[in-house]
């Protein structure tokens, strides 16, 4: 997730280390106290300990699997824990947009929400009625990353556009 104010990024949660909400595989914003209790236990080397924030957290931790889908039919099916988890996951998504709604004094555009679970209507209701009152929600499904990637170097190989690069804005980002 991440913060932008004309076309430059002021601030972004780095999921793949950890920050920001839990998701299918990654633990997400943990206690510090209790990470760091854990990593002294001597039960955990360093990469056991990797794999249980990026790989092994989030819904896979609670509910054994990284498969939304399958979160989803749970839910419909009337699992009370998957329930808990899937509605704790659109919880900590929507706290995160309203940390980062901060981080921009409130002069929001709109908000992007993105991904596989972006397709689950129910999920993103949980989103729309706790971040609306910030700003016009759009919801693009699937996971595109990749092929716009892709489609942006490809456009800079090609002489269309010009590379960019990222300069830290300077505040608090």
């Amino acid at each position: 997730m991440g913060a932008h104010i004309d076309g430059n990024v002021v601030d972004v949660n780095n999921a793949l280390n950890g920050d920001g909400p839990f998701a299918p595989e990654r633990a997400g914003s943990l206690p510090s106290w209790s990470l760091v209790e854990l990593a002294l236990s001597g039960k955990y080397d360093p990469p056991a300990l990797k794999k249980m924030i990026t790989g092994q957290g989030g819904i896979v931790a609670h509910l054994q699997v990284n498969d939304m889908r399958k979160v989803e039919d749970m839910v419909k099916a009337g699992d009370a824990k998957a329930t808990l988890v899937f509605e704790a996951m659109a919880y900590n998504v929507a706290k995160e947009i309203g940390a980062l709604a901060a981080v921009l004094e409130g002069r929001i555009d709109a908000i992007v929400l993105t991904g596989g679970i972006a397709y689950d209507k129910y999920f993103v209701e949980l989103i729309r009625r706790r971040v609306e009152f910030a700003g016009r929600l759009i919801v693009l499904p699937g996971e595109d990353e990749m092929t716009a990637l892709a489609q942006g170097a490809l456009r800079v190989l090609l002489g269309e556009e010009k590379p960019k690069e990222w300069k830290h804005a300077g505040g608090n980002a």
